[in-house]
């Protein structure tokens, strides 16, 4: 059950917190700073080539530009927290399983922003409302964001299924990149997620957040006419 927290609001108030409780913040902020910098390596900054029209360049750039600007924020706290530069490293930390996809076409560059992106608005949307202050601003700033990449992501899939070509080529990407994503929530039964909860730093469990995920993303690839495929959740 998530516990009420009274709000910590700065940096240097942490220092009255419990050990567990600044570790639980570490933890978060790690794996953000982590995870922003690296997707944007591996998936927004090599879409620039793949997008087919100066326009679809324009906005992939923007969307780079955008997460390597979410990692900068992060980082930035990271920093404050006194978290060593190692930690913060990809080459060091790894990151999440949902960037391990070798991506290599257009059609699956938006089907990547249009699923994994909607999986980062639901940890964003815990982050709104968690004790932390300084990580309820990032999040504040950063939803905006990410909402467009959504967007963004069905917006060029819808385009492209306006061909049969460009269907199937959304369709295929969609079933290759689904079985990356439930990973994403974590393991049912975490203790870190146990943690989260106790001081308010996070809402829900890894399992329900990974339920509304799967919700979500079938309602969008079904108002696309298109197949969501059965998955295992974890």
């Amino acid at each position: 059950m998530t516990s009420e927290y009274h709000e910590v609001k700065t940096v240097a108030d942490l220092a009255s917190e419990p050990a567990e409780y600044r570790e639980a913040i570490t933890k978060i902020v790690i794996s953000h700073t982590v995870n922003e910098l690296y997707g944007a390596q591996v998936f927004d900054e090599p879409a620039i080539a793949l997008a087919p029209t100066p326009y679809a360049k324009w906005l992939t750039c923007r969307i780079a530009m955008e997460e390597y600007h979410h990692h900068v924020r992060f980082k930035a706290l990271a920093d404050d927290l006194q978290v060593p530069p190692e930690a913060t490293d990809p080459k060091q930390k790894r990151p999440l399983s949902i960037f391990g996809f070798p991506m290599k076409s257009w059609p699956e560059f938006c089907v990547i922003k249009m699923l994994a992106d909607l999986a980062e608005i639901l940890q964003v949307e815990d982050l709104l409302h968690c004790s932390f202050v300084p990580l309820r601003n990032i999040g504040r700033v950063t939803m905006p964001e990410e909402k467009f990449h959504a967007a963004f992501g069905k917006d060029f899939c819808t385009e492209l299924c306006k061909t049969e070509e460009g269907r199937a080529a959304v369709q295929r990407a969609i079933d290759d990149y689904a079985p990356y994503l439930p990973k994403f929530f974590g393991a049912a039964g975490s203790k870190n997620n146990e943690t989260y909860r106790k001081y308010a730093l996070k809402a829900r469990r890894n399992e329900q957040m990974r339920e509304d995920f799967l919700s979500r993303a079938r309602s969008v690839v079904e108002s696309l006419g298109l197949r969501f495929p059965e998955i295992a959740e974890a």
